[in-house]
């Protein structure tokens, strides 16, 4: 299904028809036609954020649509013309215009007329010079060479992946070694990158790591899910290298290649004991790097850059939190486990799979694409609720208990027992939380008898002022074991305690 949403976002971003195209996974056409369809029912980025995907589709499918006849330009004629010196494809393209207007003929559009040429040098094989913006791309990715860290206290060497990130136009390079290539150290590498720079790319182009790309097919482009979700907080698209096509990030692989030999070999007779001592020396190297003056050409890299900087984007207010996406079930008890805690969820979602995006401070659920309820994040001990009291189902799978039936069986028990099934039911925002403990505290007197379980419970309170059902369960099983322990008493005459006597044997004692 065609991401419309997705569409809108990266055009509202300024990017390129057949950028879009390449990133969304679909055609050029069919994102042009997309656009046009917006346009003209007044459909904007920020009112589609608020709709759901099945409306956006209703809105945006077009309808079967006369194509109208372009002229194919002579391609061989423009290879060879780009051959000639100060030749561009924008001079062609003009040239082409004027020849179809002569002609009658309809001309492609500068985009359609520049691919349609890119899609001839691939089958071709031939190559063609890539031109880069100021400001467009930043390429990423990891260095084939990992550097290293010496425990201290054992001895072992221990491997630290080292993440490139190279500007096409100037060759400005950011690099940082860390202890893994695991998905909060790639987004953390792009994090730190763009604080490096000062501001981010309009486009990222990864390679098609599984931390970055899901999936990369000529149907469609599968981004990683939190690795989309940095891309949108810093207001960027990501268009991963085709696979096997190096050409697509030349400039990342190679700007690993002279880092491994300017920064990685220039540090490799050098011990470091940690990742803080290894990265300090490898941003002096860095700064060396983005300093040193161009082979063939006048200036540095960073002399580029400062003119590159400025069409650089803003940086948000705030650096990217990284969030973690998970698939949960809602169970019967209307809540989902996440990280041994417990969230609930509208009880309209009972058996349905949910996404839940988890953060340091917030946990989202969403259902269908639409977010349908958030908790503040759950931190200690495990096995804690966060209950939305509007997510109760109105015919509860507890509705038979309720405070003040709980508060007149533990009356009948004794005034302690009624004074700890109080405090079991304060314990919690929502007293539903409370019910189970309740329930298990007053049938422990099924096991013991009323009298030892109101014992218990006074015993339980003068320890502490918050008894725990866990804690009265201690006390009553402690009794037991005493009096299992605990000799039958005996009479002051006699010596032996099962010793009956004559007047049991002479016939005078009562029988029950």
């Amino acid at each position: 299904m065609t991401n419309y949403k997705e569409i809108l976002r990266l055009k509202n971003l300024r990017i390129n028809n057949a950028q879009i195209a390449e990133s969304c996974g679909c055609t050029r056409p069919t994102v042009i036609s997309v656009l046009r369809l917006a346009e003209e029912i007044g459909l904007s980025y920020e009112r589609a954020v608020s709709m759901s995907d099945r409306q956006l589709f209703t809105l945006l499918t077009p309808g079967e649509r006369a194509k109208p006849a372009f002229k194919m330009p002579d391609y061989g004629y423009i290879h060879k013309e780009m051959a000639k010196s100060g030749v561009t494809l924008s001079l062609l393209w003009v040239e082409y215009c004027e020849a179809c207007k002569s002609a009658g003929g309809i001309p492609y559009k500068h985009t359609q007329f520049c691919k349609y040429y890119a899609d001839c040098l691939k089958e071709t094989n031939a190559s063609m010079h890539m031109i880069h913006k100021p400001g467009e791309i930043m390429e990423v990715d990891w260095s084939g060479q990992n550097a290293a860290i010496i425990n201290s206290d054992t001895g072992e060497i221990i491997p630290a992946p080292v993440f490139v990130a190279a500007l096409p136009y100037s060759g400005y390079g950011y690099v940082e070694a860390f202890f893994s290539m695991g998905k909060e150290y790639w987004i953390a590498g792009h994090v730190n990158a763009y604080r490096y720079l000062g501001g981010s790319t309009r486009i990222l182009r990864p390679d098609n790591t599984k931390t970055a790309i899901t999936s990369n097919t000529k149907a469609e482009v599968i981004v990683n899910k939190s690795y989309q979700e940095m891309a949108e907080h810093y207001n960027t698209a990501v268009i991963p290298a085709r696979i096997r096509r190096a050409k697509d990030k030349s400039t990342a692989e190679g700007t690993v290649g002279i880092i491994s030999t300017w920064i990685l070999a220039a540090l490799r007779n050098e011990e470091f004991f940690s990742l803080a001592e290894l990265n300090a020396a490898i941003k002096e190297k860095l700064e060396e790097f983005n300093h040193k003056p161009f082979q063939k050409k006048d200036g540095s890299r960073h002399g580029v850059f400062t003119d590159e900087k400025q069409f650089l984007q803003p940086l948000p207010k705030h650096h990217f939190e990284l969030s973690e996406w998970k698939t949960l079930t809602v169970r019967p008890n209307y809540h989902v486990s996440c990280d041994r805690q417990n969230y609930s969820a509208p009880f309209e979602y009972i058996g349905r799979k949910i996404e839940v995006r988890i953060t340091r401070n917030i946990a989202e659920m969403f259902f269908d694409g639409n977010r349908i309820c958030s908790h503040a994040r759950l931190h200690g001990r495990a096995g804690q609720y966060s209950t939305n009291e509007q997510h109760t189902p109105p015919k509860h799978k507890h509705a038979l208990w309720n405070g003040d039936r709980f508060r007149s069986w533990a009356l009948k028990m004794g005034g302690n027992t009624a004074a700890v099934v109080e405090i079991l039911l304060n314990s919690h925002e929502i007293e539903q939380q409370s019910y189970k403990s309740c329930n298990a505290l007053l049938h422990l007197a099924d096991k013991h008898s009323r009298e030892k379980l109101e014992s218990a419970c006074e015993k339980a309170l003068s320890y502490t002022a918050r008894p725990s059902l866990k804690g009265i369960q201690a006390i009553l099983s402690s009794e037991r074991d005493n009096m299992l322990l605990k000799p039958s008493p005996v009479s002051g005459n006699d010596k032996h305690s099962f010793t009956r006597g004559a007047a049991y044997y002479g016939g005078d004692h009562d029988v029950e």
